[in-house]
């Protein structure tokens, strides 16, 4: 789906890739209301593995937001090169036409980068380590954004969750519905981030002359999995004590985890941008403001 929409006065013409996805859905308002005339493409609309409709789709935009991902952490252990052609080489072509076109680029990443064996926030120099092929293919897509387009950001995040697609939070409502207790592990930690937020924080990253390179985007403080879900079950008027801990290696996924996703906002802060709000504090704006 195309949305083109202007707001006051403008700070530019701006592109977000992925804008079907549950990113993208909030970027695209979080940009019109900072000034930006934004085109928003979904997947139906922009083949990011095709250099030449990259190519086209960002001539004429001063700022590119590319939230175009293979996202599917399980199936990319069986299809690692269906998830290379879209987070290394579509990365890539985005951010070869950005180059070419002079526009800046914001390329969303992953705390998927990262081995997950810390037990401090990840800095955002910290080697990358991926364990998984969705965590390998992703930071081949950012030593492909930095590499290709100097003038780009690459936000990194974790633990996503929003109105405009399918996320935890909102799996964990609708169990609520369909069975009377709900299994959670309790051994990952991480920040819940909320998509609103996020795109809000990347608008006060492109608006406030933050340097070019790599940068945190997840909320502040940290919790598991479990408590993440007891939070959801309190915040919606529902029994916590229905949902009950497990461990990772009870609970078997193809790709493995990382236990810990807790990433430092040091970068942020010394650019002078205030990072998110603490994770259960948005959580409650969110259940407070959106349906499930």
């Amino acid at each position: 789906m195309t949305a083109t929409a202007g707001g006051p006065e403008g700070a530019g013409r701006a592109l977000v890739t992925g804008a079907g996805g549950m990113l993208g859905h909030d970027l695209v308002p979080a940009l019109r209301a900072a000034g930006w005339v934004v085109t928003g493409l979904g997947r139906g609309d922009l083949d990011v593995t095709e250099p030449a409709q990259c190519v086209a789709a960002v001539d004429g935009h001063d700022l590119v937001v590319n939230a175009a991902a293979y996202t599917a952490v399980d199936a990319a252990e069986t299809d690692e090169a269906a998830a290379f052609a879209v987070n290394a080489v579509g990365a890539a072509n985005v951010a070869r036409a950005c180059s070419r076109a002079g526009a800046r680029l914001v390329h969303v990443s992953t705390d998927y980068v990262f081995d997950g064996t810390a037990t401090e926030p990840y800095a955002v120099d910290h080697p990358v380590a991926p364990r998984s092929a969705y965590g390998r293919t992703k930071a081949a897509g950012e030593w492909a954004v930095r590499a290709l387009c100097p003038e780009s950001w690459v936000v990194r995040t974790a633990w996503l969750y929003g109105a405009g697609g399918p996320n935890f939070v909102s799996t964990m409502l609708r169990l609520a519905g369909e069975r009377d207790r709900i299994s959670v592990v309790d051994d990952q930690v991480g920040q819940p981030t909320w998509t609103v937020d996020l795109a809000d924080l990347i608008v006060r990253l492109v608006t406030g002359d933050t340097a070019y390179g790599i940068h945190h985007g997840t909320a502040s403080g940290r919790t598991t999995w479990f408590g993440l879900a007891r939070a959801v079950f309190e915040l919606s008027g529902l029994d916590p004590e229905r949902v009950l801990p497990i461990r990772t290696d009870v609970s078997s996924r193809p790709a493995p985890r990382p236990p810990w996703s807790v990433l430092s906002h040091l970068s942020i802060e010394q650019a002078g941008i205030a990072p998110i709000g603490e994770w259960r504090h948005q959580l409650a704006i969110r259940c407070a403001t959106s349906a499930p």
